[in-house]
């Protein structure tokens, strides 16, 4: 079965194809709204002492809690942002052949993907995604090569735009970064080396509207393992997190960006901070898209919790790792679920021991 043919029918079809069918327990409903604050950063930005106190503050809360928050007056261009929607939507709209002829390869993040069928033959995503890389360290602009390179000339505009569009994003995501060291009681730039360099993930989603919505998802439950997530929903709403031991909705605010912590800044927190399983479910009526930026840190740096937060705690939690460490125990063992982070360290404590053995034969 071609993913990607099949993924250009789905809003047609009458009934879930079964490799499209998730387990009851992973499709039970929510039924109630996640109390995640939403945090004004306007005084934070403008460099306000109790502003930032105070967001710091709720910011706390909320990740030690379920690593979950919105963020308004966050100072990215609407303008941009309604853009990079209706580029997102042009690119969506392309006949298969068109998406297909950047479909990803084998062993690449980066291209098209019809509900990822190239990695997984069952519990497949009602979805389809375009993924590419961002980063801000050469003077090339990086998404408009790609874009005019991949997709085709007449695709520079979305390019133009989504360089701009990920540029904001990182440098939104630098300075949560900093409000999140804040909030932890240590250094404000302790982190930034760490981010300051790396490749960033962005990617689109489209979620066509689906006949039978009670039998799959759009997005199976999962941890982000990257370090931080920026996502901007449209209106129609599907984001579901599991806290409190039950589903609760993120409903969707055009002004706002919704931010969640992933494994990796769970191990900069030592622990502190949650990465929480979420979802992304499917509408009988409507398709729906979102935006979403994973800010990840450079790949051969190392993700360790800062010293001082350690030694408040009175213990390390994780080992040092680099994230090009986790990303490639996620690309190529392992489907991200809710017990990604444990079971990396037991695969990365695993592979340095079998080096370890191997060196003393």
């Amino acid at each position: 079965m071609n993913s990607g043919l099949l993924c250009s029918e789905l809003e047609v079809l009458h009934h879930v194809p079964t490799n499209f069918i998730w387990p009851k327990e992973y499709l039970v409903d929510a039924q109630h709204e996640l109390q995640a604050p939403v945090v004004d950063l306007y005084g934070f930005l403008r460099g306000d002492n109790e502003p930032t106190k105070h967001a710091a503050k709720l910011i706390s809360e909320a990740c030690s809690k379920h690593g979950f928050f919105q963020v308004i007056n966050h100072g990215v261009d609407p303008h941009l942002i309604r853009e990079a929607h209706h580029q997102m939507d042009t690119f969506f709209k392309l006949p298969i052949h068109r998406k297909l002829s950047v479909h990803k390869v084998p062993c690449s993040m980066w291209g098209y993907s019809g509900a990822h069928a190239h990695r997984f033959s069952s519990k497949l995503p009602w979805k389809e995604t375009l993924s590419f890389p961002y980063h801000d360290n050469t003077s090339e602009p990086v998404v408009t090569n790609c874009f005019k390179s991949t997709i085709g000339e007449d695709f520079e505009q979305a390019g133009l735009t989504f360089q701009k569009y990920c540029g904001a994003m990182k440098q939104l995501g630098m300075k949560l970064i900093e409000l999140l060291a804040i909030s932890l009681g240590v250094d404000r730039l302790c982190y930034k080396d760490l981010f300051e360099e790396g490749c960033s993930i962005m990617r689109c989603n489209n979620y066509p509207s689906c006949q039978q919505p009670s039998l799959t998802l759009g997005t199976g439950p999962h941890c982000d393992p990257t370090s931080l997530t920026i996502l901007h929903q449209d209106h129609v709403g599907g984001l579901h997190v599991f806290a409190d031991n039950r589903w609760q909705t993120v409903p969707p605010r055009l002004d706002a960006f919704v931010i969640n912590i992933g494994d990796t800044f769970t191990a900069l927190s030592n622990g502190r901070y949650k990465s929480c399983l979420h979802r992304a479910v499917v509408n009988k009526y409507k398709e729906r898209k979102s935006l979403a930026f994973f800010l990840c840190p450079k790949e051969d740096k190392l993700v360790r919790a800062p010293d001082d937060i350690v030694s408040m705690d009175g213990i390390k939690h994780y080992p040092d790792f680099t994230w090009s460490d986790l990303l490639h125990f996620t690309q190529k063992h392992y489907r991200a679920d809710q017990a990604t982070l444990p079971n990396f360290i037991k695969w990365l404590q695993s592979s340095k021991t079998t080096q370890t053995s191997q060196l003393l034969r």
